[in-house]
């Protein structure tokens, strides 16, 4: 792994000398936050950038890496900050999925353009990787590329990937890549479920982490150039956040939530999508088309033996309502179908990943109309074929479950060598 000095200074904390109560372009006191129910404490790492005025950006063209969640505590776009800031020279704007001002739906992105609101250049980096991706940063002419985006914790949520793509293109291009660190919205306290088989990736999941990974972006950044990039890694720098914890879930943070993604639309959505986005890869909806996404799930034809199935495992701390919906795109759209409502009730016992295969197993034993999606989907979500085959074949939950448990133990080994707080 290949990390500057200034690099380490950040991983270090040497810029917490910086006070929580100082007040630069781009931050708000902590005092006057006023987000959610939490110590309001968390300082992310751009708030903590901009209130050492930029330092470690001095003198370089820079390029920013972001979509709608890179805002401020008062919920100013960092762009917006950052543009008119004469100690920093920001000269471009690149776009993953869903955009930079968020404009597209799932699988789209808005392509190139000139931000209205700046005058930027915008590039867009979605399905891009690689020389491709590299000769974009090369184009633009930027010196540094910065990386400031909201995580979701799943493998399968494409913004990490877009964040080991942006680095191995970095480093092609002979681009310095700063990583701003966010919390990750369902904690940082574990990793959970099965870890990526590397012949099933994809941009669903590039490389061998597990399906929740218990890591923030910059902690992901420093594991994605020690293990995976180190024939070439990027020369990386991360800023920390401030005052957050491991066991802290969104809502202790005081920062103001925004989508990630339109699916995405609260933290309580990330607390289940580690395990219920797998009904992607069934003929069942996953939720999209509703007002709780990854939350209710259903099919025409499926009615109210499947929930109680689902509370007769009496797993912790989640519980499911016989549900009824229409969702208003994707799947169903515009019918009525039957199914469950995933109702967390004690998020520190919630357990997304055993959940989301539990449901998979007992939607198979009640209702007969069930079937994976015909190009086995499910199994680039799971990153493997034994959770398809498993099911199929009429394992129960635990033997599921089970399965992936050396793997597991191997990648949370290797998984602890680059976590940063406590």
């Amino acid at each position: 792994m290949t990390l500057s000095r200034r690099g380490l200074l950040a991983v270090g904390g040497a810029m917490g000398a910086v006070a929580a109560t100082t007040a630069g372009p781009g931050t708000a006191s902590a005092a006057g936050r006023g987000h959610g129910a939490g110590r309001t404490g968390v300082r992310t790492g751009f708030e903590r950038l901009a209130a050492d005025g930029y330092r470690i950006l001095a003198g370089e063209k820079v390029g920013v890496v972001t979509n709608p969640t890179g805002i401020t505590a008062d919920v100013r776009h960092i762009v917006d900050v950052m543009h008119p800031d004469e100690r920093v020279n920001l000269t471009a704007v690149f776009g993953p999925e869903h955009g930079f001002r968020g404009t597209a739906q799932a699988g789209g992105s808005e392509g190139r353009y000139d931000d209205p609101a700046t005058g930027l250049p915008v590039y867009d980096t979605y399905l891009k990787s690689g020389q491709a991706l590299a000769d974009i940063f090369t184009a633009s002419g930027v010196d540094t590329v910065v990386f400031d985006i909201q995580d979701a914790g799943a493998r399968f949520y494409t913004y990490i990937w877009t964040l080991y793509d942006c680095m191995e293109a970095a480093a092609l291009a002979g681009k310095r890549f700063v990583v701003l660190d966010r919390p990750n919205p369902v904690t940082g306290r574990a990793a959970l479920g099965p870890v990526l088989d590397p012949a099933f990736a994809t941009f669903v999941g590039r490389r061998e982490i597990s399906q929740a990974h218990g890591m923030t972006v910059a902690e992901l950044a420093l594991l994605f150039n020690a293990e995976f990039l180190a024939a070439r890694p990027a020369e990386l720098d991360i800023v920390k956040m401030s005052g957050w914890r491991r066991s802290d879930f969104f809502d202790v943070t005081g920062l103001p939530w925004v989508p990630p993604s339109p699916n995405m639309p609260t933290p309580e959505t990330a607390l289940v999508y580690s395990g219920t986005c797998l009904f992607e890869g069934t003929n069942l909806s996953e939720g999209r088309g509703t007002t709780r996404p990854f939350e209710l799930l259903g099919a025409e034809g499926i009615d109210h033996r499947w929930a109680a199935a689902a509370n007769a495992l009496e797993l912790p701390g989640v519980a499911f309502r016989e549900a009824y919906f229409a969702p208003t795109f994707s799947k169903f759209q515009g019918k009525t179908v039957g199914g469950v409502q995933v109702h967390v009730q004690d998020r520190e016992v919630f357990d997304p990943v055993r959940t989301g295969i539990a449901l998979l197993v007992t939607a198979k034993r009640t209702w007969s109309g069930f079937a994976w999606r015909p190009d086995n989907w499910i199994d680039k979500l799971t990153g493997n074929t034994r959770v398809r085959t498993m099911i199929d074949a009429g394992a129960d939950t635990d033997e599921v479950v089970g399965a992936w448990n050396a793997d597991l133990a191997a990648f949370r080994a290797t998984r602890k060598r680059y976590l940063q707080y406590r």
